[in-house]
């Protein structure tokens, strides 16, 4: 008989209730500052790590991958828990090599089967398909059909967001440096989203309180068109919390029946984007 368990990575951002799951296992990105690698979360969290990304700063910090040691490890202590598969969720394969370790660490550990999954996104966003992989599971389906109806629903999910200095996007990579140059010299406050696997502008927007506005429109039109459905939505900042609990305020003022929350981004993930960001993920569940 299969026993399946869920292996997510740590830029997910859960909450503590989510982490405490029994058929939930966590593999952590780490960020390497001044010679040092700390684990992000577990080693440090946002407050400490702001000032590391100051602009000051001579030598940025680089963010990694989890070992592939770690998650064979995690697999070895899988098995002798008696799990015989694992839905592998990882953060978009255009951003980190995460999916790729998974691959790899599947490979070395003989009898469990893992089953990888590319969310394609990241944060809150990556989160949502975890809540459904483990709601799956406790309905007793398949691994094989529990990847089939993620792969319906990164169709019906979508997250934009915008930052506030494109230059942390181009350091990391994660933006080439002519769309990063082109930003900042315009002022310009592109909505930005995944793309297959990749960060691209979705829209150039002059202002921020027009790319808000415009990110309004966008949540209406799904809304509208999912009326009575589950929607969920999570409201994702990087040290603009009060930004944030506004936005929290007007989805709630304007829209029923809606499942909302606000969602800091962690380390890892606010190396590549750096403070002020904010960012809305919703899906149906």
């Amino acid at each position: 008989m299969k026993k399946t368990a869920v292996l997510v990575d740590s830029t997910a951002y859960m909450d503590n209730a989510l982490k405490n799951n029994k058929n939930l296992r966590i593999v952590y990105l780490t960020v390497n500052i001044d010679k040092q690698v700390k684990k992000e979360i577990l080693d440090i969290n946002m407050d400490e790590y702001l000032k590391y990304l100051s602009k000051e700063r001579k030598k940025f910090p680089t963010t990694s991958q989890p070992a592939i040691g770690e998650i064979v490890k995690v697999l070895q202590n899988l098995k002798k828990e008696g799990y015989t598969d694992v839905i592998a969720i990882a953060l978009s394969s255009g951003i980190s090599g995460t999916y790729s370790s998974y691959k790899t660490a599947s490979l070395m550990v003989e009898g469990i089967e893992l089953h990888t999954f590319d969310s394609e996104v990241s944060c809150q966003a990556e989160t949502y398909y975890v809540r459904k992989a483990l709601r799956l599971i406790e309905e007793g389906v398949c691994p094989e059909k529990i990847i089939n109806e993620l792969d319906e629903m990164k169709k019906i999910s979508r997250a934009y967001f915008v930052v506030d200095d494109l230059s942390h996007l181009q350091r990391g990579g994660r933006l080439t440096h002519a769309e990063a140059i082109i930003g900042s010299l315009l002022q310009v406050k592109p909505i930005l989203h995944f793309e297959n696997t990749k960060i691209v502008p979705y829209q150039k927007i002059r202002t921020l309180k027009k790319t808000i506005k415009k990110m309004y429109e966008l949540f209406d039109e799904y809304y509208t068109k999912n009326i009575g459905k589950n929607i969920y939505i999570s409201v994702l900042h990087i040290n603009n919390i009060e930004k944030a609990e506004e936005i929290k305020e007007y989805l709630e003022s304007n829209y029923k029946n809606i499942n909302i929350e606000v969602g800091e981004i962690g380390p890892v993930i606010a190396t590549h984007l750096g403070p002020g960001v904010i960012g809305m993920c919703y899906t149906i569940l």
